[in-house]
């Protein structure tokens, strides 16, 4: 069964899966090239560490804990997450995209983030450009820990684009 998650939900993640081994997908239907990441952000949610900016020129964490995989299954961009192998210095990660070109999110048509444990979706974001206006990258979700696991849909636009999510 799917959980559908909407804007601002947080959960356990343990209440949607009891796997470490994700599989997370994330879609954007609009106009123009959308870059899709992940930050691994330090307790004071900062990349204090560059070496978890996990993108298209970085495909991977130093320990492989978060892994691109590329377009698949219908997803514009994949990553596999390695809870387990997550270092305790990251406290959260952050699938963001950002537009490369002129546009914005509010043309998005359709988008989604969505987590799939062994092969089954198990938790499903969907957002549209109606979440949004002029903003140039977004903020899809995260995975972060307080505590144990959890998960939140977090559909946070930022103007500035990818700088303006770095910093």
């Amino acid at each position: 069964m799917v959980t559908q998650f909407s804007r601002g939900q947080k959960a356990q993640l343990s209440a949607v899966t009891q796997g470490t081994d994700l599989y997370v997908g994330i879609a954007i239907n609009a106009p123009g090239e959308w870059d899709i990441s992940c930050f691994g952000l330090d307790g004071d949610y900062r990349l204090s560490d560059d070496r978890y900016f996990v993108f298209f020129n970085q495909p991977t964490s130093p320990e492989k804990s978060v892994q691109l995989l590329g377009p698949q299954s219908g997803d514009t961009q994949a990553f596999r997450v390695s809870l387990d192998q997550v270092p305790a210095s990251i406290g959260r990660l952050s699938f963001c995209a950002a537009l490369d070109g002129v546009g914005s999110a509010a043309a998005i048509a359709s988008g989604y983030l969505r987590i799939v444990v062994a092969g089954t979706e198990v938790l499903r974001y969907s957002f549209t450009g109606a979440d949004f206006t002029s903003e140039r990258a977004v903020m899809i979700g995260d995975l972060y820990r307080k505590g144990v696991w959890r998960v939140a849909a977090i559909g946070q636009g930022f103007q500035g684009g990818l700088a303006e999510l770095i910093h």
